[in-house]
């Protein structure tokens, strides 16, 4: 596997892990091999006419602890070796915060922002078909993603349940809550972050009305993220997505900045200073929040990280030449395993709910969410200052620990092995 595989970088968190980790050798080998993926083909009628081939990927990591779990995104650079470390990471970060699944993930190469809405549709229910029984309740469980949403996860649930003749709405989470979507999955991802950051208050000295944030990736976990945050008294002074960030000493206002994205209009024409999203990750600020896409945190750009905290609410967007750079800095790194479980969490609580036919009241999964998001961090973060090793180390030694158990209980070597051998 080539050294520039996104899932060979994921894999080197895992060999960082194993050093710490109570698991034997073989769980180890066993989690460095994703146990099945996909590749499909949807042919869609596009509205002209036309037909079109579009690729798609579902990668079942792991599922030794419960059904795969993983989020549909549509994007252009979707490919199978982003799938496979997407998987890996659902799998870590499903054991991370204690809930039974394993990790799973899945995408079409597409531009969904080219396509019409019944174009969308169209596709969103071929690669349900072009699954088939790749996914399902027991079995591997999707939710959105890059350029997913609910309406997509609405036709996605559909489609599965009209194949199987009856409603089955425990099939995919993320959807829109009349079809069984669960009260708080919206600001689930952006929540679980910002109750990582209240503990951060107790163990960095973070302090609402002094402390400065920065957003890099304005998209909905960065949105609400800094919607909390705000309101809460912290100083959001940049935010950035694809098209450039902006800048405001003074902080912006997060709110009229979020009706200004929402309209379509870039982050970059909003009052305050223009910057590249590049300098926004420098800027020196107590939290840096990375909620955009993979890689944005490099060997390059590390040296320059100011920040005090980095709160990572997109998957994977430190590499590992970057992260070893920051771990030996003062930047506290929380890694995305952890920082943005908060949408697995609740995609879980919405599972869970579906399957039951009892639904909960929003003030019930804020309570739940934040009980596993602090608990979690607590203990996380006292592994990390026993073993005084980097939190994101602590946070997958604290992963594999819990698959190594489950495993486990399935026999090891130990078990197998003959007497004397």
């Amino acid at each position: 596997m080539a050294s520039s595989s996104v899932y060979a970088e994921a894999l080197k968190r895992l060999d960082l892990a194993a050093e710490h980790t109570t698991a034997a050798p073989e769980i180890v080998e066993k989690l460095r091999h994703p146990k099945r993926t996909l590749e499909v083909s949807i042919p869609v009628r596009m509205d002209d006419g036309s037909l079109r081939v579009f690729t798609g990927f579902r990668c079942r990591h792991d599922d030794t602890r419960g059904p795969g779990k993983g989020g549909i995104r549509f994007h252009p650079d979707v490919s199978a070796d982003e799938v496979r470390a997407l998987a890996f990471w659902m799998t870590f970060k499903c054991a991370t915060v204690g809930i039974p699944y394993g990790g799973g993930k899945g995408g079409i190469i597409v531009d969904p922002r080219r396509l019409s809405q019944t174009e969308l549709e169209r596709l969103s229910r071929g690669y349900v078909r072009a699954l088939g029984d790749a996914i399902g309740p027991e079995t591997d469980v999707p939710a959105p993603d890059v350029y997913t949403n609910a309406q997509i996860m609405a036709w996605m649930m559909d489609e599965y349940s009209t194949m199987h003749g009856a409603p089955c709405p425990a099939v995919i989470t993320g959807k829109p809550v009349p079809l069984g979507g669960s009260l708080g999955r919206d600001d689930a991802t952006g929540r679980g972050g910002y109750y990582i950051l209240k503990e951060l208050e107790r163990v960095r000295g973070l302090k609402p009305g002094s402390s400065t944030v920065a957003i890099h990736g304005f998209g909905n976990a960065g949105q609400h993220f800094a919607r909390l945050a705000a309101a809460d008294g912290y100083r959001v002074v940049a935010a950035g997505d694809s098209r450039g960030a902006i800048h405001d000493p003074a902080g912006l206002d997060v709110e009229a900045l979020t009706d200004h994205k929402e309209s379509g209009k870039p982050v970059s024409d909003f009052k305050g200073t223009k910057i590249t999203n590049d300098q926004l990750l420098e800027l020196d600020v107590d939290v840096l929040v990375p909620a955009a896409l993979e890689n944005a945190i490099t060997e390059r750009n590390a040296p320059n990280i100011k920040a005090r905290v980095s709160i990572e609410l997109a998957n994977g967007p430190t590499t590992a030449a970057g992260d070893e750079i920051l771990a030996k800095s003062k930047c506290l790194v929380i890694p995305d395993i952890l920082a943005n479980a908060g949408g697995v969490t609740v995609s879980y609580f919405e599972w869970v709910q579906n399957k039951a036919g009892y639904y909960w009241k929003l003030e019930e999964v804020h309570t739940r969410l934040r009980e596993i998001m602090s608990r979690e961090f607590n203990a996380i973060y006292a592994l990390k200052e026993a073993k005084g090793i980097p939190m994101r180390t602590a946070t997958y030694t604290h992963a594999l620990n819990r698959l190594g158990e489950a495993h486990g209980a399935l026999g090891t070597r130990n078990l197998f092995a003959k007497k004397g051998s």
